[in-house]
């Protein structure tokens, strides 16, 4: 009668080492793994949607110079834009409105503009990269990276991606309301975006939960000798 195979020592330990790793202990870098790196823009402002950007990099098509969006010029921003479009695994852009930003706070648009551009990826990712301290809910594994859009390559392109998105919603924006000049700023509370809410009021682009908004507001309303306003 033949005899059992009796497997040799450490066997059983390495076959069991080799079973697939659950997705919450998948390491950021590992190679076998879609990773998607997310990033916003567009949290700060007075005005406008908060952009958020989801991208899937491809290995066999690296693209160099990816950087935290911030430390970039406009012209190579639109390059590395037209580039990660190009080459790109998928790519995919999420936004929360003037009025969900209102309604939620900045924080949760901007957690929701995030899941948003997740959800939209053609390819679902195994692990999500977030820059900064805080996570979207999502139904796979992910991480908060603080400065990860200087460090982790696709972080960098998502970053990227939702200026340029949130850049190009401003010039268009700025047609339609040139009074506010949101082409110059993009709709941070610059000296020039404030003196032209004291004097226009505000648009159906601001954010009226925001402070710097509420103020010239309450100074429209007290120029126009409004007593609600005080």
């Amino acid at each position: 009668m033949p005899s059992k195979s009796v497997p040799k020592p450490g066997v059983r330990r390495a076959a069991k080492a080799a079973a697939p790793v659950q997705p919450d202990l998948l390491h950021w870098d590992e190679p076998a793994a879609l990773t998607a790196g997310v990033d916003e823009a567009g949290r700060g402002p007075l005005a406008g949607p908060v952009v958020a950007a989801a991208v899937i990099l491809d290995d066999l098509h690296p693209i160099d110079g990816l950087d935290d969006s911030k430390r970039l010029t406009e012209r190579r921003r639109n390059q590395l834009y037209d580039a990660i479009r190009a080459r790109a695994l998928c790519v995919s852009v999420g936004q929360a409105s003037v009025e969900e930003i209102d309604r939620l706070n900045i924080l949760q648009a901007t957690l929701l503009a995030m899941q948003r551009a997740v959800h939209g990826l053609r390819l679902p990712p195994r692990l999500v990269l977030v820059d900064g301290n805080r996570l979207p809910k999502l139904p796979m594994a992910a991480r908060a990276i603080v400065g990860g859009d200087a460090s982790v390559a696709a972080i960098s392109a998502a970053s990227i991606v939702a200026k340029v998105e949130r850049d190009r919603w401003c010039q268009e924006a700025a047609t339609q309301y040139p009074q506010y000049e949101l082409q110059r700023h993009k709709g941070y509370g610059t000296a020039l975006h404030l003196a032209a809410l004291r004097q226009h009021g505000a648009s159906p682009l601001h954010r009226t939960s925001f402070a710097p908004v509420r103020a010239a507001l309450r100074a429209v309303s007290q120029a126009a000798g409004d007593p609600t306003s005080a």
